[in-house]
């Protein structure tokens, strides 16, 4: 595991630990780069789902010795520091190869579903502002880093957007990547001597494990502080790592003895680097050794000594290079090495050659064929995994039926690999048989004959699936898996008295399922798988609702029941019927327009809340976007037109009015349905124009507008009152936990204002006639009667003239 160690997070800015080595790399020294990566400051969210999560992408290069993360939390509102902001802690974690499966609310994972390890880090705030810490990872893995950054969980409050300036907190994580270039390289199956001088402490090497090897074994042969035989005893100390570079003082394997030194390690990771570092101890003198790598290699049993180089022949990678200055194919000898066992071994002298090769070796017991898989992309996380001459899979008795899963790199870690196994009973025969799986990353694990079956090595393990007669169907799902090569080994076993042997005579026959998906069974009935994207890095993750939880939304610990789903839908929608009171207001006011802008609010808004419902008590009529757009619309203009009736303008102002306000509505709403000043701003822009056609109507009359005291007590006072109660509860009390009542108590106060503050009918003016005497100097004006305009006199009767106008 790698060694970590996590640093004060009360200094600023954090001191970070340089690591000092002291190796020494054969045929020249190492060099030590320090890269730095970061990333653009992005805002952090309280946590709900991995959805909410922030997450950041790294790359460690390889040969690297430390990698120190260095972790930094601000806090701004308005543009600049939030000093008085709150605290929060900022939980971030980390992982390697693909993003880290999180549960900070502590849910319930879906069933068959396995949960990689990750580490956690908690920042704490030490400035007013800003808090800064650091994450040491010594000899990290290469490749992909993850990390996700997140609030803790709010308490759910609804703000309004732009009521108040909001608290934010940001987070930066910085990289600084400690590497050692010049690395020297073994090849396996060749021995070289090498020497550590007086002042250095230890030698690194690394050589390259290809695929289909099931043993390493590194060799240190004829070692000893001077050049003859006899004498002091070997004073190193050998150690080995995959992936990454050893440090000291860590645990290895002593060789005190005159007799060879070696370290084993079964079942390798497959196309790897490793890492050797050869370290003394209790020494004053050079020391002289011959090292070499041996592999078992599975690929090509009776593999010739004469091929023709190692790197084609191993599959190592094309930046192998020539490494130590010149090309082992062309200057190797094909010599013997001298016998390894015992006292026989001796130092070198001056007539041996330098390098000495063996000629890999074979082990029938781990060496199986491995099957691949074929690769078919359906969509973005859809992949499925097809075996050649399957699905149908057959199990011999003797050994194990091994295949391969590959995964892209970056592409596929962001979704959930499933592995389906299924037994056929009718090939059992009756026998207590049961088909162990074993799924390992990196390379296979093959199970042994034994009491208790274990997916498991020295080195690695594995995640294990069981079919037999009583449960012949598992499955198995690995969220955010590695990228790379997925191994599954089958083996069949029979149960006895004394543990599980081997099946005589009986091949087992399995149906085998592998594909990968983006969300656990699509997030179930009460979630929504997401796509989220962070720079180029796409992954899945699901966003639950109607109170589900977990990564697949299947904790229903804290879930609506059926009876409270179908309660708060009828809340929500039945609530907008308080608008019937204003629409009958309206149209026996004879306010036809205002009546139809309350008919299409109260009809938008019901099927809007029918369709934005969490659980399954949903019924939508058309696109949600859509009817959230008219119920927005439908609000702002409600408030609107009533606020423009209440100014009592003329007919043909007021039609402006109603029409502009629709298309500025209209507007602003496809800008920003959720700004504080969408519904602010025309509420203030038609008050003012209410206040001022008020005051013109006081100053001209010379009394109060509305000039009787019933109206203000009995309706206006009310009415305010109910509108200013609604938007308190609106802005400040309003809760995901509350929202189906609280919103619905806002309907009905919206509504209820609305019957209270629609003004009566506009009566006409007794004093005024239809056409009003002025003088005009000398002329003549014809009056026509009032009866006559209204249509109430007799068509064939005789316009009489009433008046005559003099001079």
């Amino acid at each position: 595991m790698w060694h970590l160690e996590r640093l004060g997070l009360r200094s600023s800015p954090p001191q970070l630990l340089v690591l000092v080595y002291t190796y020494f790399c054969a045929l020249g020294d190492c060099l030590f780069v320090t890269d730095y990566f970061t990333r653009t400051p992005r805002k952090l969210n309280a946590f709900n789902s991995f959805a909410s999560v922030e997450l950041f992408h790294f790359h460690v290069p390889e040969d690297t010795v430390m990698a120190v993360w260095n972790l930094i939390t601000f806090k701004e509102q308005g543009g600049t520091f939030g000093d008085s902001c709150p605290d929060h802690n900022v939980t971030v974690y980390f992982r390697a190869g693909a993003p880290p499966v999180i549960n900070p609310l502590h849910t319930h994972f879906p069933r068959d579903t396995v949960v990689p390890g990750s580490f956690a880090v908690t920042l704490t705030w030490t400035l007013p502002n800003r808090t800064t810490g650091a994450f040491n990872v010594t000899s990290p893995p290469p490749g992909d880093w993850f990390l996700a950054a997140h609030l803790p969980k709010d308490e759910g409050k609804i703000s309004v957007k732009g009521l108040y300036e909001e608290c934010q907190y940001l987070f930066q994580p910085q990289l600084i990547v400690q590497r050692l270039i010049g690395i020297a390289v073994l090849y396996p199956g060749y021995f070289i001597d090498q020497m550590i001088p007086v002042h250095n402490r230890s030698a690194l090497y690394k050589v390259f494990i290809p695929s289909y090897v099931s043993r390493v074994k590194v060799q240190l042969v004829n070692c000893g502080t001077r050049n003859q035989s006899g004498g002091d005893s070997c004073p190193v100390v050998l150690k080995i790592r995959a992936r990454a570079p050893p440090v000291h003082n860590s645990s290895a394997l002593d060789c005190r003895e005159w007799s060879p030194c070696e370290l084993d390690s079964p079942l390798p990771a497959w196309g790897q680097w490793y890492y050797v570092l050869v370290e003394r101890y209790l020494s004053d003198a050079d020391v002289y050794f011959r090292i070499g790598v041996r592999i078992t290699d599975c690929s090509k049993p009776n593999l010739p000594r004469d091929h023709a180089s190692p790197s084609s022949a191993l599959n190592m990678p094309q930046s192998f290079g020539m490494a130590m200055g010149f090309s082992l194919s062309e200057t190797l000898p094909m010599a013997d090495l001298p016998a390894l066992s015992g006292n026989a071994s001796r130092l070198r002298t001056a007539s041996e050659d330098p390098v000495v090769y063996l000629s890999p070796s074979s082990d029938p017991e781990m060496c199986w064929p491995v099957r691949p898989t074929l690769r078919n992309e359906l969509d973005t996380f859809s992949v499925h995994f097809y075996v050649f001459f399957g699905p149908n899979i057959s199990v011999p008795p003797d050994r194990a039926a091994v295949f391969a899963v590959n995964l892209m790199p970056v592409l596929d870690s962001g979704g959930v690999l499933n592995m389906e196994i299924k037994l056929n009973m009718s090939t059992v025969k009756g026998a207590n048989i049961t088909v162990f799986g074993c799924l390992n990353h990196g390379m296979p694990l093959f199970m042994r004959e034994n009491s208790s079956v274990k997916c498991e090595s020295e080195s690695a393990a594995g995640f294990l699936l069981t079919v037999n007669a009583s449960s012949n169907i598992t499955k198995l799902r690995i969220p955010y898996p590695q990228t790379g090569t997925w191994y599954l080994s089958l083996r069949s076993l029979c149960g006895t008295e004394h543990g599980f042997e081997a099946c005589p005579n009986v091949t087992a026959e399995v149906y085998l399922r592998s594909y990968l998906t983006p969300c656990i069974n699509d997030c179930g009935t009460y979630g929504q798988c997401k796509l989220l994207r962070t720079n180029n890095y796409l992954y899945a993750a699901c966003e639950c609702k109607a109170g589900w939880d977990g990564w697949g939304c299947t904790d229903n610990s804290g879930a609506y029941s059926y009876s409270f789903q179908l309660l708060s839908t009828l809340l929500l929608c039945l609530s907008n019927l308080m608008f019937v009171p204003p629409v009958f207001i309206a149209i026996r006011s004879l306010y036809l327009l205002e009546a139809s802008v309350y008919i299409f609010t109260m009809f938008f808004s019901t099927f809007y809340h029918a369709c934005d419902q969490p659980g399954i008590v949903v019924f939508c009529i058309m696109e949600y976007d859509v009817l959230q757009f008219c119920d927005f619309l439908g609000s702002l203009m409600s408030v609107w037109v009533t606020v423009i009736a209440m100014a009592r303008l003329k007919s043909i102002i007021k039609q402006v009015l109603y029409l502009l306000g629709a298309m500025s509505l209209s507007m602003a709403l496809q800008l920003d349905r959720h700004g504080l000043w969408n519904l602010l701003g025309p509420s203030l822009f038609a008050l003012g124009i209410m206040a001022v056609a008020w005051t013109v109507r006081t100053v001209r009359r010379r009394r109060c507008y509305p000039p009787t005291w019933k109206r203000w007590a009995f309706f206006l006072f009310p009415g305010a009152m109910i509108a200013t109660s609604a938007v308190a509860l609106y802005a400040f009390v309003e809760t995901e936990e509350n929202y189906f009542y609280i919103h619905s108590i806002w309907h009905m106060l919206i509504a209820g204002s609305v019957g209270f503050l629609l003004p009566p009918r506009a009566t006409p003016d007794a004093s005024a006639t239809p056409l009003k005497h002025r003088r005009r100097g000398c002329g003549y004006q014809l009056c026509v009667n009032e009866h006559e305009e209204m249509g109430l006199v007799d068509p064939a009767a005789i316009i009489s003239i009433n008046s005559i106008c003099t001079s």
